[in-house]
């Protein structure tokens, strides 16, 4: 068997790709553009360059000439479309390049598998935030929630959602999406506020910065996953009972504010009294999803499965994560 995961280098991919090596005996293989960093597989490099199990195929979702080489090249048994421009914030600044990546990019892959790998199992990776600015009555969001986005990163999931269910209908495909609630943990992006606060605690903790965390909207609801409980999900979806042109909201079970997931980290803090927080205008967004709680019934009946991480684990390991990445790196980081 093999699996196919697009987005390998980022912090849900590289999790995932741990997660296949331990739980199955498939091959994995990774795409990866030619400048990605590989910081997140560092633990994956020995099994690629000895060939065991891991490898490697470079290409880009806006070049289909590399997206066709790659899966004529693998035939993949199980498809995971993890790669995007996954910054709600960055996609504000470049909305296009993000339209094109997430929208275009996904049809570019449908269109390979539909030709080198019509029988594969896809799973299309969309977003909660889709769903984007729901008004409280409609809590906790269901998958028949309707649609309205908060920014263009928002819009690009609707589109990568519906054009993963047309592919479904039109062509008979194993496709399957799924909206992921807020999933966090070790390598998560330092432009997402929980782990740019645990970065900055890090970096003051070490003297690289002063004691100032600068924070954007703190009022915003989430609902907090692990994204070691959100890589098993995955892998239950394509391979319990997989439903072509299902779509699942996951998501977590511990539901606080920003504020809360702030002060929490500052607790954890070995400075806690000596850290001030600062609003930093550049850090929030025109339009906020405000309230992003998620009903995940009818994917936990489905598949049996539930988070087991608490969040006070992931919070902590995230904090550690970046502790250990300012150490390695002598601070050497942007403080966004």
């Amino acid at each position: 068997m093999k699996a196919f995961i697009t987005g390998i280098t980022g912090m849900v991919g590289s999790h995932l790709a741990e997660y296949l090596l331990e739980n199955t005996d498939w091959e994995i293989h990774g795409l990866i553009r030619w400048r990605s960093p590989l910081d997140n597989i560092h633990g994956l490099i020995r099994n690629i360059n000895n060939k065991d199990r891991v490898f490697l195929h470079y290409g880009d979702l806006r070049d289909p000439q590399s997206i066709n080489k790659a899966v004529s090249e693998i035939c993949p048994n199980f498809t995971f479309h993890l790669a995007a421009q996954s910054y709600p914030k960055t996609s504000f600044d470049a909305p296009i390049d993000t339209y094109e990546t997430n929208i275009s990019g996904t049809s570019t892959l449908l269109e390979a598998l539909k030709i080198y790998a019509k029988d594969s199992l896809i799973h299309i990776c969309a977003s909660s935030e889709v769903f984007g600015r729901v008004s409280k009555d409609k809590l906790p969001i269901n998958e028949e929630c309707s649609f309205h986005p908060a920014s263009p990163y928002a819009i690009s999931k609707v589109g990568t959602d519906l054009v993963g269910r047309f592919y479904a209908e039109a062509y008979g495909m194993k496709v399957i999406t799924t909206r992921m609630f807020t999933h966090t943990g070790p390598r998560r992006g330092d432009v997402f506020a929980e782990s740019t606060f645990a970065k900055q605690i890090a970096l003051a903790e070490a003297g690289v910065i002063d004691p100032i965390i600068k924070v954007g909207n703190l009022n915003s609801m989430r609902t907090i996953a692990d994204v070691r409980d959100a890589v098993r999900a995955y892998y239950m979806l394509l391979t319990i009972n997989p439903i072509p042109g299902e779509y699942y909201n996951i998501g977590g079970s511990y539901s606080c504010s920003i504020e809360k997931i702030l002060n929490d980290l500052l607790d954890l803090s070995k400075i806690k009294d000596k850290l001030k927080v600062e609003v930093d205008s550049d850090r929030l967004r025109p339009i906020d999803a405000d309230l992003q709680i998620p009903d995940i019934s009818k994917f936990s009946n489905h598949t049996g499965w539930e988070p087991k991480i608490p969040y006070e684990k992931t919070i902590s390991d995230l904090l550690n994560f970046w502790r250990e990445q300012v150490k390695k790196n002598g601070g050497n980081y942007l403080t966004r």
